[in-house]
């Protein structure tokens, strides 16, 4: 018996060229490299008999299902998502896109890029523009006031810089 989970509510469908190359190379390397590879040892382990205490055999259709699955999603919002190329005309904004340097109350600089659900990655200071930050951001300019609620209660930031990758 399977627990059902609602849907996850859809992000945005806006991505960055970077991002999209990201998703398409993933794509590739799932298809192309990793699944003929557990196919091969699936294949390998079928040919030993009993299957259903073949380590391999059930381990190597797993990763099959996880790949499959994978490439399915990847695939599908691939075909739904938005590809944005151009910078906006006006610079002195928040977009999405921007490179954003933030400052806060104890003169902390934190600088993050406005990118699609898809691609967000802290460690990369990618930031997705459906998060609770990165909408408080859009619209922006030099010199504002970013007021955003968090658990640790609101959080004050000044936009200090905005830029755009040419």
């Amino acid at each position: 018996m399977t627990r059902y989970r609602p849907p996850r509510p859809k992000g945005s469908c806006y991505i960055t060229p970077e991002g999209e190359k990201t998703l398409r190379d993933e794509v590739r390397q799932l298809w192309k490299v990793e699944r003929p590879q557990v196919t091969a040892t699936v294949h390998e382990a079928a040919k030993n008999g009993d299957r259903s205490e073949n380590g391999d055999y059930i381990y190597g259709k797993r990763r099959l299902r996880e790949i499959d699955g994978r490439v399915r999603f990847l695939t599908k919002r691939l075909e739904e998502l938005t590809v944005v190329s151009h910078t906006p005309s006006d610079h002195s904004k928040v977009y999405f896109g921007a490179w954003v340097t933030l400052e806060n109350d104890d003169s902390e600089e934190y600088e993050y890029r406005i990118v699609g659900p898809d691609e967000f990655d802290l460690t990369q200071r990618k930031l997705s523009m459906d998060s609770p930050l990165a909408k408080a951001l859009l619209g922006k300019q030099l010199d504002d006031e970013v007021i955003v609620t968090t658990p640790k209660g609101p959080q004050t930031y000044y936009v200090v810089a905005i830029r755009y990758n040419n």
